[in-house]
């Protein structure tokens, strides 16, 4: 996302970490020897969980769907924990750069990051880090400054839509990655690592069959959105997203729709073409109020598709509801 960010204050931060730091070692928790692992969100952190099994410890920051991953201000407990870290997971693409400004107060050389923009094939201009069975130990050296300094997930890519976890293909290339990264850092359980990435990835295909079946019945039927969050699934539903750009754009970025531009999404959602609305609850504002109550006065169903993980929810039967709501509204 590129709405406003709150920047960390980065003295202020540095300097209770370093308390934190100085003042916790008797009351921390002991170290078990496991890997450990830091995501941005618990989306991440769920599939982190999926392919390190009990090997090692997963920490989410951003763990609660009430909380906005537009605005989120990291703690002083965040800059520990991803001190601490092994590896750390985050969206990059602009979305949650909060993590690259904790990186970079940080002793990162001995981090693994793993963006996962970069591995999703879907940004524009980035290699594509798709994990090959060769993937070599010394290729995990994250020592260099580049991270910090001008790494590819912290400024926000112009045209590219930065929610790439509702790209199961995404998915399944972010999970390969993690099994091979925590496989090069401990490799006497790296069958295992690879194990349990093929029973996610079998999963994240039951996912895949769902939306094709999806795409067999609906494919051409008309959606409209208030952010870009779902374009990845509609997408591979086959469903055309109705919704002008110039109203997604400015939801997203945090900023004043224009009443034409209001006006001219209310005209689409209400122009007969529109099977349903998925509604983001993690940034409704007036404008998106509007757009809904519009969507209801036209009898269009209205879905709620979040950009974390419900309360007790997994990321499979997270994305499995998903794709029953989208179902159950198309017909």
């Amino acid at each position: 996302m590129t709405k406003q960010h709150r920047s960390l204050s980065i003295l202020a931060l540095v300097s209770a970490a370093a308390l934190a730091l100085t003042g916790c070692a008797a009351s921390a928790e002991p170290d078990d020897g496991r890997l450990s692992i830091v995501a941005s969100t618990n989306v991440y952190g769920d599939i982190a969980s999926a392919v390190a099994g009990d090997l090692a410890s997963v920490t989410s920051i951003i763990d609660s769907a009430a909380q906005d991953p537009h605005s989120y201000e990291a703690t002083v407990q965040d800059q520990l924990a991803l001190s601490r870290a092994d590896i750390v997971i985050e969206n990059g693409g602009g979305y949650d750069p909060f993590v690259d400004t904790m990186l970079s107060s940080v002793d990162s050389s001995g981090i693994v990051v793993i963006s996962a923009s970069e591995v999703s094939g879907l940004m524009p201009g980035a290699e594509d880090n798709h994990a090959e069975d060769d993937h070599a130990a010394d290729d995990h050296d994250h020592a260099d400054d580049a991270h910090a300094d001008d790494h590819a997930g912290h400024d926000h890519v112009a045209g590219f839509n930065e929610h790439v976890w509702y790209s199961f293909e995404a998915m399944d290339r972010l999970a390969h990655e993690l099994a091979h990264e925590l496989g090069a850092l401990d490799a006497a359980n790296a069958a295992a690592y690879e194990t349990n990435y093929e029973s996610f990835s079998a999963q994240l295909q039951s996912l895949t069959d769902e939306a094709e079946a999806l795409h067999s019945q609906h494919a051409g039927e008309g959606v409209a959105i208030t952010e870009p969050v779902p374009l990845y699934l509609f997408e591979a539903i086959g469903l055309v997203n109705h919704t002008p750009d110039a109203f997604s754009e400015a939801v997203e970025e945090g900023s004043e729709v224009s009443p034409s531009v209001l006006l001219a999404t209310i005209a689409e959602v209400e122009g007969g073409e529109v099977r349903l609305l998925a509604y983001n609850e993690q940034t409704a504002g007036a404008e998106t109020e509007r757009l809904l109550d519009a969507a209801t006065q036209a009898g269009i169903a209205v879905i709620a598709l979040t950009e974390t993980l419900p309360e007790g929810s997994g990321y499979i039967d997270w994305m499995s509801d998903n794709l029953a709501a989208i179902a159950g509204a198309l017909a």
